[in-house]
């Protein structure tokens, strides 16, 4: 769960003995689990989610591992160069292994993307970026003024951004991936 959003709540609706089926009532924040973020999360007139295809979210897919990074580290370009060259394909995926701490107090002290890294990323050709961390931003402490500057950049661009990527980490540095996200 993004900070801010509603708890994940789960509870009965059918069961197979009453109704024939077995179904569950869900409420949840739009930002709970792996989902992605429409230019309209935070750039104003942007794109909704129900204007986004599902072609933008699924094909080949850039792999950057980057494990044993340090809590709050910043990803500059010196850590990517050397997995990258020449132009990306329009997915690139940051693998921290991060996702290991989900549901952790630990999990909002992720590794974040620099703005400067971001951009060259964006400068080669990738549209959608995605994190196996809470967000590709510094997630905002108390005390913390708030800043997205990989969101205005990616989104403000008309990109996309999926957030807690599961199992990144045992990806190829090169494979095809999709993004199915709840039709809402």
């Amino acid at each position: 769960v993004s900070a801010g959003d509603p708890e994940v709540e789960i509870s009965g609706a059918l069961s197979i003995s009453a109704d024939g089926a077995q179904g569950a009532r869900l409420h949840l924040g739009s930002h709970s689990g792996t989902h992605f973020d429409a230019p309209c999360h935070s750039i104003e007139g942007g794109r909704t989610t129900s204007e986004v295809g599902l072609e933008e979210l699924t094909g080949e897919a850039l792999v950057l591992h980057l494990p044993r990074l340090e809590p709050d580290a910043e990803i500059s370009w010196h850590h990517l160069a050397g997995q990258v060259t020449g132009t990306v394909p329009g997915i690139v995926l940051l693998a921290t292994g991060w996702d290991r701490l989900f549901g952790t107090g630990e999990y909002l002290l992720h590794p974040v993307l620099s703005l400067a890294a971001a951009e060259e990323l964006w400068s080669r050709g990738m549209r959608v970026l995605a994190v196996d961390t809470l967000n590709p931003d510094r997630t905002l402490q108390p005390g913390q003024e708030f800043s997205l500057p990989v969101h205005e950049l990616v989104l403000g661009s008309d990109g996309l951004i999926v957030e807690n990527v599961r199992g990144a980490a045992a990806l190829p540095s090169r494979c095809r991936v999709g993004f199915f996200p709840l039709h809402l």
